[in-house]
């Protein structure tokens, strides 16, 4: 069944100013707080119907972090993250859990491991089906004819519905995976890094299913990942992150043919290219930044070789570079020239 109720002329999701710190405590029997986390810090975009948006960056900067408290799976410490649902727009930030149940079926989420995130004890059809059972949606023949019906539409049989996750490849458990995050026809999915433990022609195969589902279903991505060319083949938009932070923000075609951040010049420069001549020219040195211990000022300025005095006092913003997109540095129009 087709997701009708948006509206293609509003954002879907609206994300402003959102937050996620986690506490450093110290050892010992007396635990005091010693140092924040600062995880996800000043996360704002906008996602419109039927558009994929994607989160990269190195480990560790944020963006799986991010992606879960979008989904309420994780508490922001504060923000907002304003979703359009069933005709209203709601705070997912200051919700309850009680009010957030509801809003479940419209926002799911497609795990990285397409094994540990499946119940071992629970046949295919149990696994895909509980939702309905969750949300009291569909029970007895409707809900194995539902779950059947979604089967097939990610590309398994009806037969699979008794068999258990341990009889199936790594392709067809995240194909298991997708089914139960679509069978509740729901408006968002977050994809967090769903194709990085499959072998590389599974790994086709699963982005072709992903991308004729959301024609199918008019569905919105969040597609977390750090393979760069799943990125650029999948994604309408990318935001890059960095220390918790994004750094930039473009239309994917525009960031991949001129990326203007250094930290995101550094990230494309890493990517292997197939002709042998070529060779790597390396963009970026030194250690990812320590999200519980930042450098003042830009948090990538140790790393960036276009660093000048003032990086290392004032952390820049991310603002305006263009009408669609946006960047965080100092010296953006210098470096870009």
């Amino acid at each position: 069944m087709t997701n009708t109720s948006l509206d293609n002329t509003q954002p879907l999701l609206q994300v402003r100013g959102l937050c996620k710190y986690f506490p450093v405590m110290s050892k010992g029997f007396f635990k005091r707080q010693v140092g924040t986390v600062k995880a996800a810090d000043e996360i704002s975009f906008e996602l419109m119907p039927g558009e994929t948006l994607g989160l990269v960056g190195e480990s560790g900067c944020g963006k799986t972090t991010t992606a879960r408290t979008i989904l309420r799976a994780l508490r922001p410490t504060s923000g907002q993250i304003l979703f359009n649902a069933n005709g209203q727009q709601h705070d997912l930030a200051t919700l309850s859990d009680a009010g957030l149940k509801p809003l479940r079926t419209q926002m799911q989420m497609i795990f990285q491991d397409p094994f540990s995130s499946l119940n071992p004890r629970m046949s295919v059809g149990d696994i895909v089906g509980e939702p309905l059972g969750i949300h009291n949606l569909a029970s007895g023949s409707e809900r194995r004819d539902r779950v059947e019906q979604m089967l097939v539409k990610v590309g398994l049989r009806s037969e699979h519905m008794n068999r258990y996750p341990h009889a199936f490849s790594g392709g067809q458990r995240q194909r298991i995976g997708i089914a139960r995050a679509l069978i509740m026809n729901p408006s968002l999915v977050v994809a967090d890094e769903a194709v990085s433990a499959l072998d590389v022609s599974v790994q086709a195969q699963v982005i072709n299913l992903l991308e004729d589902l959301q024609d199918e279903l008019n569905l919105t991505y969040i597609f977390v990942a750090h393979d760069l060319s799943v990125v650029r083949h999948i994604c309408d938009r990318v935001a890059v992150m960095y220390a918790g932070r994004i750094v930039e923000l473009a239309e994917t075609t525009a960031l991949f043919d001129d990326p203007k951040h250094p930290y995101t010049r550094g990230l494309m420069s890493a990517v292997p290219h197939p002709d042998p001549d070529r060779g790597m020219n390396f963009e970026m040195s030194g250690e990812v930044a320590d999200p519980a211990d930042l450098p003042p000022g830009c948090p990538f300025h140790p790393r960036c070789p276009h660093v000048q005095a003032d990086c290392k006092v004032e952390r820049p913003l991310l603002e305006p570079v263009t009408e669609t997109r946006q960047a965080a540095c100092h010296h953006i129009a210098e470096i870009s020239d």
